[in-house]
């Protein structure tokens, strides 16, 4: 009980300041019709403080105002960034799209993939069902998958890119995400004895998700299925592979 109260207070809080960002958000003033140069430096002023709807305001109006401007590019970078920060993946991700398919050989195209793979990850996340300890490996990977994508794309066309220890860092999480979903729905048929599609899926963790501790599982899944199915010998390989892999598993004595 004692641990429920203090997420339940947490919650509370959580969505205080949300109330609280919510009505500075709303003073926002209207935009004066002034040079390009001296928004930008607003712009910037405000993202320096964390006024991210304050900058996205002043960002879009120079973008609207200024689309061929010599800041254009760097207004649209910051204005990506401003609705990473803000939460406004749909918008973020649009502004990338578009920036990613005008602008191929610019400079800094690296940062532009790397922030629509975390505008990607953001999409991911649940405060609310992180709080709880709610583990959600089920939902769908799609975002995940697509932030895969582009933090390989910095890997291999940008290997120096600033960004790519970090590219390479969130990709071992995404494995291990997608490593367990595809577990989940390995489990999934199983309980519902559709024991072709569990095997698999079983496979295909052991083939692309190699090594993550949802290997053995997946391994393990294997064995049952080809045994219900049959199949002695796949069942015989699989069992061989979790025993050089994992000789305590309880499976290696049956």
């Amino acid at each position: 009980m004692e641990k429920l109260t203090i997420k339940s207070m947490i919650l509370v809080l959580a969505m205080g300041l949300a109330g609280c960002s919510s009505s500075d958000d709303n003073a926002i003033d209207e935009i004066p019709d002034r040079s390009a140069q001296s928004l930008f430096t607003d712009a910037r002023e405000a993202l320096d403080n964390n006024l991210y709807q304050r900058a996205i305001q002043l960002l879009s109006a120079i973008d609207t105002r200024y689309p061929y401007g010599p800041i254009s590019h760097q207004v649209q970078i910051d204005l990506i960034y401003a609705y990473y920060k803000s939460g406004n993946a749909a918008q973020g991700t649009a502004l990338a799209d578009r920036f990613l398919r005008l602008n191929p050989t610019h400079p800094n195209i690296d940062y532009v993939y790397y922030m629509r793979a975390l505008i990607n990850l953001s999409t991911e996340t649940n405060l609310f069902q992180n709080l709880a300890g709610i583990e959600r490996s089920d939902r769908d990977p799609t975002a995940s998958r697509d932030a895969f994508n582009d933090f390989k794309i910095i890997l291999t066309d940008h290997p120096q890119s600033k960004y790519a220890a970090d590219a390479r860092m969130r990709m071992i999480e995404i494995k291990s995400r997608l490593a367990k979903y595809e577990l989940s729905v390995a489990k999934f048929y199983l309980k519902r004895e559709a024991y072709a599609s569990a095997a698999n899926r079983g496979r295909y963790i052991v083939e692309y998700y190699s090594p993550s501790e949802e290997v053995e599982q997946a391994l393990e899944i294997m064995v049952v299925c080809y045994e219900k199915l049959g199949l002695v010998e796949l069942k015989n390989n699989a069992r061989q592979v979790l025993a050089a892999n994992y000789p305590d598993n309880s499976l290696i004595d049956n």
